[in-house]
This record gives C-alpha cells, sequence and structure tokens, in this order.
C-alpha cells in the first residue's frame, strides 16, 4: 500500500470569457467587496468612451475584473496578504527600535 497525497483541493476556474460569465460570477460573491458595483460603473465608462471599431477599453475592463475574480479565489490569496501584512508590522517594529 501507497500512503496517498493529501492536498487541499483547488477549485475550478470558472470560464469567465464574457461580461455575463463575469457578472455571474461577482452577484454569486467571487470578488472583492465592491467589485459588482465597480465593474458595473467601469465597464459603463469603457462603453461610453468606446467606438463601434474599438472597443479596447471594454476589453481591459474584462480581463481586470477576470483577474481579481481569479485573484479573489486562489487559496493562497490569503496567505500571502498576511506574509505581507506581517513583513510590514516587523520593518516598522524594526525601524521604530532604531
Amino acid at each position: 500500500m501507497s500512503a496517498q497525497h493529501t492536498e487541499t483541493p483547488v477549485p475550478a476556474l470558472l470560464p469567465l470569457r464574457t461580461i455575463g460569465d463575469i457578472r455571474a460570477a461577482l452577484r454569486s460573491g467571487r470578488g472583492f467587496p465592491g467589485d459588482q458595483e465597480s465593474f458595473e460603473a467601469d465597464l459603463q465608462h469603457a462603453l461610453e468612451s468606446s467606438s463601434e471599431t474599438d472597443l479596447n477599453a471594454v476589453a481591459a475592463v474584462m480581463v481586470d475584473y477576470r483577474g481579481r475574480i481569479r485573484l479573489y479565489q486562489d487559496p493562497d490569496f490569503d496567505i500571502a496578504v498576511q506574509e505581507g501584512n506581517d513583513l510590514t508590522a516587523r520593518l516598522k517594529q524594526g525601524a521604530q527600535d532604531q
């Protein structure tokens, strides 16, 4: 018998290919606080400033929020944030001790 390797399961990534996919993910709470409202405002601004032949601003909004949703889903994200907070606290403490 071999020992089985157990690992925390990584959630499956959402497709997030369309505006509808991104909206659905944000509606279901898969984003940072305020992302749902910010996405709609950023998307509206991008649409209003885009021409019919240049939708790069809309694509940039989609890419940005897709990344935010993926980051929010990353199980290592909270650990990395905590490590950064701990390092900042140690650096501040070291500066005060000098």
